[in-house]
């Protein structure tokens, strides 16, 4: 696919300036998709406790690919070392047909409704009618043509890899494993929620799911990435962050980025909110009056994994109440307090993705954890207290690009114009370094 002519045209030196046609090019955004979602980038496609049992699927997207996540039947044997997690497109290699219409079910294997093609869970085809043709008399009527072989039909088969119960595939040969494409600054982020305090290497934690919230956003699906790597406006934007103090600019902070500047984690430790003029003063989401009619919904209770030792100071630890990581192209993982979530971002063309929530918890929560979690989830999703604030913002940001043409783009230049690691959040670096990214593999 040829670069559109637009990519020349990034007339700004750095990834500071980011152009508005970056959003709104629907030639661009093809080529983000052949570059990106199926390109050398492993993407999030669903958690491994929502397939349990042998035969349950779900589907799930890679970019506007459908695709089906499955665990397949595994000999005792295998079991050590074989997950039975497979990834197949949900495209029939006979005539094309999205085969699979239910969003999670159990089968013991696929059959395509047109003309009732049969493949196995790992994707292989099982077979078809008439191969060999319909017997009249002495005469065979039809049949597929000679060296016509099943394993040469089945369907497209994804790398997959599973990391601490989260599966993620690609439709790449070549990218590099998984735990290489996320890189070792991210590692001690995504043990601290999914390994826990446990000492013992590779000794996970079981989640338990608690539900979905589904949404589609009119914006363009970097927004998102955006929003979840930018630490400037949650403490202006939401009544909910500035007041309780959920997340505030006076808070201790950090920002984590992987070496290539995809990935990265917003670290913030709580504090009690109230009025501090250095932050609050002039913030109209501010409300100094404002109380809770149900103080349980900001019931927070410390849990003995937030703590971990610091990977920046040996010796020191942390006990962060929020970690937000961003997984380049289409992951967020929430900790806020104690409400947990995977936010899987689904683009739907150039102004438009599909953003759906998994919240989830552990198998050995107590009854009252669970509750929390449930209540303290009303803070996200599509009517969330806080997260309503994110999609009619990236709405209107989708707007304004539409209105202004080619010539205008955004600035994000709060503190400075550089790429890399921060210790506090007033910073748009994580959004700099993220574009530096894109130029790169998107050959701007």
């Amino acid at each position: 696919m040829n670069a559109p002519q637009s990519l020349s045209r990034w007339s700004e030196p750095g990834s500071s300036r980011v152009p508005f046609w970056a959003y709104t090019d629907a030639q661009l955004y093809a080529r983000e998709l052949d570059k990106i979602f199926y390109g050398e980038h492993w993407s999030y496609v669903g958690l491994e406790v929502e397939i349990p049992n042998t035969g349950d699927f779900k589907l799930s997207h890679i970019g506007e690919r459908q695709v089906i996540m499955v665990r397949d039947r595994v000999a005792p044997k295998d079991r050590a070392t074989d997950s039975g997690i497979r990834v197949v497109e949900n495209r029939c290699a006979h005539r094309g047909v999205r085969f699979c219409q239910q969003q999670h079910g159990n089968a013991r294997s696929f059959v395509c409704p047109y003309h009732q093609w049969t493949y196995k869970l790992n994707g292989d085809l099982a077979g078809l009618p008439f191969k060999d043709g319909v017997k009249d008399g002495d005469c065979v009527n039809g049949g597929m043509p000679a060296g016509f072989e099943l394993k040469d039909h089945g369907l497209t088969k994804l790398r997959v890899a599973v990391l601490h119960g989260l599966v993620f595939a690609t439709f790449s040969d070549s990218v590099e494993p998984l735990q290489d494409y996320l890189g070792p600054e991210l590692k001690p982020w995504l043990d601290r929620i999914f390994q826990g305090p446990s000492t013992e290497l590779g000794t996970g934690r079981t989640l338990s799911l608690l539900g979905y919230n589904r949404q589609r956003i009119p914006g363009n699906w970097k927004l998102m990435m955006e929003n979840i790597k930018d630490p400037y406006h949650p403490g202006l934007l939401h009544t909910w962050f500035v007041t309780f103090g959920l997340w505030r600019a006076d808070q201790k902070s950090r920002m984590v980025m992987d070496a290539h500047g995809r990935h990265a984690v917003m670290v913030s430790s709580r504090n009690e909110g109230g009025h501090n003029a250095a932050v609050t003063a002039g913030v109209t989401s501010f409300k100094a009056n404002m109380a809770l009619h149900d103080d349980r919904l900001l019931d927070v209770v410390p849990e003995a994994w937030w703590t971990i030792d610091d990977p920046a100071h040996p010796g020191s630890k942390l006990t962060p109440s929020v970690t937000m990581i961003t997984l380049f192209p289409s992951l967020i993982i929430q900790q806020q307090v104690n409400s947990l979530s995977t936010r899987h971002i689904v683009p739907r063309g150039e102004g438009e993705f599909d953003f759906v929530w998994t919240h989830f918890g552990f198998a050995d929560d107590t009854p009252e954890m669970t509750r929390r979690r449930l209540r303290q989830a009303n803070l996200f999703g599509p009517a969330g207290f806080v997260s309503a604030d994110d999609g009619e913002v990236i709405q209107f940001s989708q707007q304004g690009f539409a209105q202004w043409g080619e010539g205008g783009s955004t600035l994000c230049e709060l503190d400075g114009t550089g790429t890399g690691p921060s210790g506090h959040m007033v910073t748009e670096t994580l959004i700099r370094s993220m574009y530096a990214y894109w130029k790169k593999v998107m050959a701007v």
